[in-house]
């Protein structure tokens, strides 16, 4: 799941460009008109609940937000470690402090993570529709058949 500033290429899943895509323009513009609107406001939806899980992620373990000089070996033990914890914690603990204050805002991205950084102004150019295109656009496609 990745922003518009990135290419659909495999491995990284895209919005449609040229479409409407935050959430706040759906809430302002009413629901989706086409099958590349509903299926950007679907993955405009599941990226902040990705960049929220994140967010409570690193707020939980300070460590991550400034990662010290370690080794490349550690860094990724620290995070794989942090993360299983944190699902762990997730999974089993009704009370979780970090995810009931992150749970008052459903909405809530956080700051420190970018919008998106090619606006269509930016976009030039035609590209040959890439492996992952053909998988965006069934899932639109499944997408519209659902509702």
């Amino acid at each position: 799941m990745v922003d518009s500033g990135y290419p659909n290429e495999y491995g990284f899943l895209g919005p449609y460009r040229g479409q409407r895509y935050h959430l706040e323009e759906f809430r302002r513009r009413g629901q989706p008109q086409n099958r590349e609107e509903i299926f950007n406001r679907v993955h405009s939806s599941l990226r902040c609940v990705i960049e929220r899980t994140f967010g409570v992620w690193k707020k939980r373990w300070r460590i991550l937000q400034n990662m010290p000089s370690f080794n490349y070996k550690t860094q990724v033990r620290i995070v794989v470690a942090s993360m299983a914890i944190h699902n762990y914690i997730r999974r089993t603990s009704m009370q979780d402090v970090a995810f009931m204050e992150f749970d008052r805002h459903p909405d809530f991205v956080p700051d420190d993570f970018l919008t998106d950084v090619a606006p269509r102004a930016q976009m030039q150019g035609h590209h040959m529709p890439s492996r992952m295109d053909y998988v965006r656009d069934g899932i639109a496609a499944s997408l519209m058949t659902q509702l």
